[in-house]
């Protein structure tokens, strides 16, 4: 007689998967350190440093997403006012933060993200509904959510 199935009885689980979180929305981040454009890099270098961030959000005083500022960027500051022997401590980050920045919806699938991660080599995504940061998603915020969920059926 032959092996039947190693996984037991198999029963109609129901929706397991609709009340299942897999929303980028349920792990996000919502309370964020951001910037705006008229900071001082090094103020936003000390923010870095002191929150353990790798950067951050840039918005405006209606808190709409209009760059994001990352310690690459910093560096590259550091790097060019030491070439060109030029002080740093009254420049802004307007000139130095990314402006096209690429956003996720709050809405995808957690697994679509990840995989969004991969193609785009980000390492942080701001959600942004109605023109308002409403906030992040980090490649950690991800493998959180597939350590949580790894006992679930990921279709």
């Amino acid at each position: 007689m032959g092996i039947k199935s190693f996984q037991g009885s198999r029963r109609q689980q129901g929706n397991v998967a609709d009340n299942t979180p897999f929303k980028v929305s349920d792990y996000m981040t919502t309370n964020l350190i951001t910037f705006t454009p008229d900071q001082t890099i090094e103020s936003v270098m000390e923010a870095i440093i002191k929150y353990r961030i790798s950067g951050g959000p840039v918005v405006n005083e209606k808190n709409e997403l209009v760059g994001i500022i990352s310690e690459g960027d910093c560096i590259k500051q550091i790097s060019e006012s030491r070439y060109y022997n030029m002080p740093m401590q009254d420049m802004t980050i307007e000139k130095h933060m990314v402006r096209n920045v690429e956003t996720i919806d709050g809405e995808m699938n957690i697994f679509d993200a990840a995989n969004k991660f991969l193609n785009a080599k980000r390492r942080r995504f701001p959600i942004v509904e109605k023109g308002k940061l409403v906030g992040q998603i980090s490649q950690k915020d991800v493998l959180k959510a597939a350590m949580k969920l790894k006992g679930h059926n990921w279709k």
